[in-house]
């Protein structure tokens, strides 16, 4: 919206008004009065403090007229040119999401337009749509493992055209200013946003992948390789980043190197795939006795501890360099610290509701290390998808129609889901053209 100003020739005070068009042009008024509404930039523009009533006005109209129409015809197609849209979202902390009809910004010049094909269903959708950590804007669009085909590009884009498979994860902008952006790290940009849930650069809301458009910057977007599945490839755009980051940054990717993985589901299953393409040597820690058989055939797991088994915990104590833990419901941090070498690493890449106890004197006595990982910026999630499509890494994936999300989100919250829903965009989500 183009900020105006009202103007009092006594005080010299201000104020920002929303102009009529009538106030603009005056009505063939010449007579200066106080209620005369002009552009901020171009007061400033003038420096009309020494001049007339009469000459402010003339010059005013004479110079700037056309530039005030020009603005507010392209504030109008702007709106004009918005993208009705179609999703699923939820209006309250119940969680239960609905058909919900919104608009899209038109196609900026330096954005990429694109149909969503698949959407992965994330645990911190689960969180996020009932509002556990506490920063929820209702109503919730989810959706950050969203993939699909490009349909329009912005006059600046470069780096992709109509037709591409590409991808959006968590997050949508950043300040694109700081150190952290500077260094290919925006996932840890004090203001990066969010793809859903979080407030753009123009005030708006942003609105995620159970949706069956999407409009974001291009330095957002990801370009999804020929040979990668988009369905089994959405989840990698949070769960793969998410364990792939920590795996690289933390060294824990060195052949040879013994690694442990906390929970097999979305994350946990994707990061074995990752750290067993890099050389390494990989446990899974699970409290779920029956994952073993399928950790060990299907995904190829070297060992399988039950973490609920004191004699197998304690058997595998000292012999771990690291261990990605993906767990996002409160557990024990004791055991895992325990199996850990001397400088070993455990990472926590789960986020749970409620804070988790961190003993101190098994980490002196070892000098052993507890860190975090968030996703990944925008290089090292290309360069993940890169890898993925080099050694045939995909998610495994169940797929289902939109208007199962409800039940698949109950399903979530018991585990019971090998190992992520994708839902079917293109096919179950009736379009909004």
């Amino acid at each position: 919206m183009i900020q105006w100003e009202n103007g009092d020739r006594n005080s010299g005070s201000t104020k920002t008004v929303v102009p009529s068009l009538g106030s603009v042009v005056g009505e063939g008024r010449t007579e200066f009065n106080e209620s005369f509404r002009l552009p901020v930039t171009l007061l400033r523009e003038m420096n009309v403090k020494n001049k007339d009533a009469a000459t402010f006005q003339k010059n005013c109209l004479e110079l700037n007229l056309s530039r005030f129409i020009y603005n507010f015809m392209g504030e109008i197609s702007e709106q004009v040119n918005q993208k009705n849209a179609l999703g699923w979202a939820a209006r309250d902390t119940s969680g239960l999401l609905s058909p919900f009809t919104f608009s899209r910004r038109a196609t900026g010049e330096k954005d990429v337009t694109f149909k969503v094909m698949y959407c992965g269903i994330c645990h911190s959708d689960l969180h996020m749509l009932k509002n556990e950590w506490g920063v929820s804007t209702y109503p919730l669009v989810p959706g950050h493992e969203v993939v699909g085909l490009v349909t329009e590009v912005g006059s600046k884009v470069e780096k992709f055209k109509v037709g591409d498979k590409v991808g959006v994860g968590c997050m949508v902008g950043s300040c694109r200013s700081c150190d952290n952006c500077a260094n290919n790290i925006e996932n840890y940009c004090r203001n990066y946003i969010l793809t859903y849930g979080a407030k753009y650069y123009d005030g708006t809301i942003t609105y995620g992948g159970y949706s069956d458009v999407m409009v974001v910057d291009e330095h957002f977007v990801v370009r999804i390789p020929e040979k990668l599945p988009l369905d089994a490839t959405a989840p990698l755009l949070c769960a793969g980043i998410t364990v792939y980051s920590p795996l690289r940054f933390y060294g824990l990717d060195k052949p040879g190197m013994h690694v442990g993985v906390v929970g097999l589901g979305g994350p946990g299953h994707v990061a074995v795939k990752f750290a067993k393409a890099m050389g390494v040597k990989v446990t899974v820690i699970s409290t779920s006795p029956n994952k073993k058989k399928e950790s060990i055939e299907h995904l190829g797991v070297d060992s399988f501890l039950v973490s609920r088994d004191q004699d197998e915990m304690q058997a595998a104590m000292d012999t771990m360099d690291g261990i990605i833990d993906t767990v996002s419901a409160p557990h024990p941090l004791l055991p895992l610290i325990g199996l850990l070498k001397s400088n070993g690493k455990l990472v926590l890449v789960g986020a749970p509701e409620k804070p988790l106890e961190l003993p101190v004197f098994p980490l002196l006595l070892g000098r052993k290390m507890v860190g975090g990982s968030n996703i990944g910026g925008m290089k090292e999630t290309q360069e993940m998808l890169d890898f993925a499509a080099k050694h045939n890494i995909t998610a495994e994936i169940e797929l289902i129609p939109m208007d199962y999300v409800n039940t698949a989100m109950e399903r979530l919250l018991k585990a019971d889901v090998r190992y992520r829903f994708v839902i079917d965009i293109a096919n179950t989500l009736k379009s909004s053209s």
